[in-house]
């Protein structure tokens, strides 16, 4: 086992994995930006190391900087996390020539499963259904990137060849959207993953998103962990995942786990990975991509198997085997929200500041994985991801009464959060009912606006019938007072009585 392993990330991810590698009797070493000199992941490691500005590309996407950082710690391995480095061949290969292990797949198998496009070559080689699409990145003329956009059809999905996470993910509508959604999707995927290329492929229109979790070792044992449904999204990205997938058929869960660990056993796969899938509503599925590195959503498969997925990470990359293939429990769920520092009601539009109020939940089964502190500074400069609650229960209701409960006890000042928008969609009835897709959230907001502007409508139609009253009132009221003398005094009076 290694005696130090440095984590080359940020945020929530970095603090999750120091935490493991103390389990494990590691010396855990950070980095930092100089953006996060303070960050909790800094102050909970045993050694920080500085690694140049704020700026992620000169900091965290920093190869050379990361490695002389190894070299001074006396590392022996490094994680990567997810984003940022977690899925680069380059960095991948940086790691073996320096004589580090890289604790995620060897550099070959990142070529064949980390790169989007090659693992959509080798799924449909083995026999997993693929979505439509173009078996090549998008070439850079504008006129021949159209042509083959037209092979494929309209509406078509724009993606990063080199990472995922929604980074780099374009819907085009029709060929007049394509070049300026082509732009944004080079420029987003450069600035995320140092890889400007981009692929293309048919749009399926309101599939569900599951995926498999697989770990592989190096003695050629592959196993699965269940499968997660990721369907509630906003611009592509996660919000809320859940295992199992709520409503699969038998027969279709046992068919995307063989699947997964079919395509995974061609690879020669090493490590955790996901197998992502689109699934229609007749059962159909097709192999979407390859996420060879942790998820995001890795809890909820850990609440529900009782798995550390670290571990077995770190395992692996020091030659250990894994356990045999893991029975999955047919009842027990898990369900996660992501909490970002976005403004829900503004088009989940980032939000920046210092966190100067603070209380995370807890309570029975409730889990939060957080890099939050109080006095933080909340920047441009990274993923506005701050932190994630998970809920286990017997079966998904009690999952999802339970982290509705925990979202209520959230306190966060100082920066918008997602956390009122993510207990009212764990409230909604379509959600409880778990009839999802990757539409959910889109057909979700509707069905808020419709209810706003019906109560903005009632409450007009109210104050109208209100004015009218009073008016009718008042033109009876000279009337009133012909028929019985008073003083001005006391039509006065009257007039003040009569007043809504």
């Amino acid at each position: 086992m290694f005696r130090k392993v440095l984590i080359a990330n940020r945020g929530e991810i970095a603090v999750r994995v120091i935490r493991a590698c103390r389990e494990l009797g590691i010396s855990p070493i950070a980095v930092y930006s100089d953006g996060d000199q303070t960050a909790l992941h800094v102050r909970l490691a045993d050694e920080a190391y500085s690694i140049g500005p704020a700026s992620a590309t000169e900091s965290y996407l920093n190869v050379a900087n990361i490695l002389a950082a190894a070299k001074t710690a006396g590392a022996e391995a490094i994680h990567p996390g997810y984003g940022f480095l977690s899925e680069s061949e380059a960095f991948a290969s940086a790691c073996k020539e320096s004589g580090l292990v890289f604790i995620g797949p060897p550099p070959d198998v990142m070529s064949a499963m980390g790169d989007k496009v090659a693992a959509r070559r080798l799924a449909a080689e083995v026999g997993v259904p693929t979505v439509p699409g173009a078996a090549e990145p998008l070439p850079d003329d504008p006129h021949v990137a159209a042509d083959v956009a037209a092979d494929i059809g309209y509406p078509l999905l724009l993606k990063a060849a080199g990472g995922g996470g929604g980074k780099g993910m374009r819907a085009v509508s029709t060929p007049d959207e394509l070049p300026a959604a082509l732009e944004r999707a080079r420029g987003e995927a450069t600035a995320a993953f140092s890889d400007s290329r981009v692929y293309a492929e048919r749009q399926v229109l309101q599939p569900r998103h599951v995926e498999v979790q697989i770990l592989a070792d190096t003695h050629g044992n592959v196993h699965h962990l269940g499968e997660r449904d990721c369907s509630v999204q906003r611009r592509f990205q996660k919000l809320i995942e859940e295992s199992p997938a709520p409503g699969l058929s038998e027969m279709t869960r046992q068919a995307l786990w063989e699947a997964a660990v079919r395509l995974a056993r061609a690879a020669g796969y090493v490590g955790a990975g996901t197998v992502e899938f689109l699934v229609e509503p007749d059962d159909s599925f097709y192999f979407l991509e390859v996420n060879a590195r942790l998820q995001v959503e890795h809890p909820v498969t850990e609440a529900v198997l009782g798995v550390d997925l670290v571990h077995e990470q770190v395992r692996i990359a020091a030659g250990e085997h894994i356990a045999p293939q893991i029975t999955i429990p047919p009842a027990t769920a898990a369900i996660e929200a992501r909490i970002y520092a976005e403004d829900a009601d503004r088009d989940f539009m980032p939000s920046v500041g210092t966190v100067d109020v603070l209380r995370e939940p807890a309570g029975p089964w409730i889990r939060v994985d957080s890099g939050c502190f109080l006095g933080q500074e909340v920047t441009v400069y990274y993923d506005s991801l701050l932190a994630k609650v998970v809920a286990w229960g017997p079966d998904r209701e009690a999952a999802r009464v339970r982290l509705h409960r925990a979202l209520g006890e959230y306190r966060l000042a100082g920066v918008a959060t997602t956390v009122p928008f993510l207990r009212d969609v764990l409230a909604d009835p379509e959600f409880a009912a778990a009839r999802l897709s990757t539409s959910f959230l889109a057909e979700y907001q509707q069905r808020r606006r419709a209810q706003a502007d019906s109560t903005d409508a009632n409450g007009v139609a109210a104050v109208g019938a209100a004015l009218h009253m009073v008016q009718e009132r008042t033109q009876q009221e000279p009337a009133a007072e012909a028929a019985t003398p008073r003083s001005r005094w006391q039509a006065a009076a009257r007039r003040e009585a009569l007043r809504p």
